[in-house]
């Protein structure tokens, strides 16, 4: 004998809102969830049934009860009770809703399809398969290739650009300034220490020759740099010569 099939998630929708549409009543959850077996839903997924019919306001909820009373030991916080409700107009109308958004839409996609169409067949006016065409077709090819050969060879030569030389220049005048300011605290530094513990002079020498700071340690020369103009006029002359 077969196992019986259980009811697909729309089905259980089905059943749910038979419930409703039969009695036109409101009813509380723990109502819905006994008759929902009767139905053939078991009580146990009736709770996302019926919120997924809430989802799609094919079923309306709303709490109904007195939340606050005053007594006279003070003030007593009632629990609001959850009804849900729904009638054929209800649905009748979400569908009716829905269909005429749809419509719309459609309506919409089909008018934004024929514009498409217009202005693909606009774009292929001049453009029809003939011998001229495909020359210039060749002729771009062929100048976009020799547009990125030019382009990777200037790439070659990057690191000799005026601008990026230029650039090069400040970074190591700043790392220069730098390095020498730093230089310059690390003798004010040294100075302070031998005036203040003369005792421990050959520790502190000690010290300063494992961190590095030697009798040769000293302020930074800044070498004269080409100016970007003459490898300008390098290049150019290189190019010169190669033509």
């Amino acid at each position: 004998m077969s196992k019986k099939r259980g009811l697909s998630l729309e089905e259980k929708r089905e059943k749910i809102l038979q419930i409703f549409y039969e009695s036109q009543d409101f009813f509380l959850l723990k109502e819905l969830e006994k008759l929902g077996p009767k139905k053939g839903v078991i009580s146990q997924s009736v709770k996302d049934v019926v919120q997924s019919l809430v989802d799609d306001d094919l079923v309306l909820k709303d709490k109904i009860g007195t939340s606050l009373c005053w007594h006279m030991i003070g003030l007593i916080i009632l629990n609001l009770q959850v009804y849900f409700w729904s009638l054929p107009s209800c649905a009748g109308n979400q569908l009716r809703n829905l269909y005429r958004k749809l419509e719309s839409d459609l309506q919409s996609s089909k008018k934004r399809h024929a514009e498409l169409i217009d202005q693909c067949n606009a774009l292929k006016k001049g453009r029809e398969d003939s011998e001229e065409r495909e020359d210039a077709l060749a002729e771009l090819k062929s100048i976009e290739l020799k547009h990125n050969e030019l382009k990777e060879e200037i790439g070659h030569y990057a690191d000799n650009d005026p601008a990026t030389f230029e650039a090069m220049k400040t970074a190591i005048e700043v790392a220069h300034g730098a390095a020498n300011r730093w230089t310059d605290n690390i003798f004010t530094l040294r100075q302070w220490c031998s005036n203040n513990f003369p005792e421990a002079k050959e520790q502190l020498e000690n010290m300063y020759k494992e961190i590095g700071i030697t009798d040769d340690f000293d302020y930074l020369e800044l070498l004269p740099m080409i100016p970007s103009a003459s490898i300008g006029d390098q290049i150019a002359e290189g190019n010169s010569e190669a033509i």
